[in-house]
C-alpha cells in the first residue's frame, strides 16, 4: 500500500491527497512530516521537500511524479485523458499553474505569511513574472466545467490547492487579487470544493492550519 508523507498545510501534499481520494486508491498517511535539509531526511526526499511516497519499499518524491504513478498503477478512474495530445494539454496547464503562478508567488510567502519583509524589488519582480503566468493561464484554462475541459483531471487537483494561494498572497502583498481578471475562477473553485474529495482535503487543511 502507498504511504504518503507530508503535512496537510502543504498545497503539494494536498494535491496528492485529492488525487488519492478521487481515484479511490487505498493509502496510509503520515501527516507529521515537514520539509528538512537534515541528512537523514534527504535520504528519503533528496530535495528535502514534501510530499514523498513509499510504495512497496521504494520511495518516490515530487508530487507530479506521484500523480503520474497513480495514473499508471490505478487507471480505473483516470485523471488524465486517453488521447496523448489531450493528456499533454492537461500536463501543460498543470505546469503553467505550478511553475508560472504558484512558484512565482511563493517568493511572497515569507513576507505575507511568515512575518518577513518584502523588498520593493521582490514585489516588482513577482508582479512582472506573475502577469505572464496569469496571461498564460487565462489563455489555456477551459472552465468547461473543469479547468482543462469536460473531465476532472490532475490540473484540477493542482488548481484547487494553488489558485487560492495565488489570490490570497497577492491580496496581502498588493491589495488586489492577481486572478480577479478571470471571473470564472471563483465559481470554478466553489464547484470543486463541493466535491467530497476536495471538501475533505480542504477541511483537513483548515484543521491543520488552526493547530499551527
Amino acid at each position: 500500500m502507498l504511504k504518503l508523507h507530508g503535512f496537510r498545510v502543504s498545497n503539494y501534499h494536498n494535491k496528492v491527497l485529492i488525487a488519492l481520494l478521487e481515484k479511490g486508491v487505498p493509502y496510509e498517511e503520515d501527516a507529521s512530516v515537514k520539509p528538512s535539509q537534515d541528512p537523514a531526511y534527504l535520504e528519503k526526499s533528496p530535495m528535502g521537500k514534501v510530499p514523498y511516497a513509499e510504495i512497496d519499499g521504494t520511495r518516490l518524491c515530487e508530487s507530479s511524479a506521484i500523480l503520474e504513478y497513480l495514473e499508471d498503477a490505478y487507471p480505473e478512474k483516470p485523471l488524465l485523458p486517453k488521447n496523448p495530445l489531450a493528456r499533454a494539454k492537461v500536463r501543460e496547464l498543470t505546469l503553467v499553474i505550478e511553475l508560472h503562478l504558484e512558484l512565482v508567488v511563493r517568493r511572497l510567502y515569507g513576507g505575507v505569511f511568515f512575518g518577513g519583509t518584502l523588498s520593493d524589488s521582490t514585489k516588482a519582480g513577482v508582479e512582472k513574472d506573475l502577469a505572464k503566468g496569469v496571461r498564460a493561464f487565462a489563455a489555456l484554462a477551459k472552465f468547461s466545467p473543469f479547468v482543462a475541459g469536460a473531465e476532472l483531471s490532475i490540473a484540477d487537483c493542482a488548481a484547487a490547492c494553488h489558485l487560492p494561494l495565488v489570490s490570497l498572497s497577492t491580496k496581502l502583498a498588493y491589495g488586489r487579487d492577481a486572478l480577479e481578471g478571470i471571473p470564472q475562477v471563483k465559481p470554478y473553485l466553489k464547484m470543486l470544493n463541493e466535491r467530497p474529495a476536495f471538501a475533505q482535503v480542504n477541511a483537513w487543511r483548515k484543521e491543520a492550519t488552526a493547530k499551527k
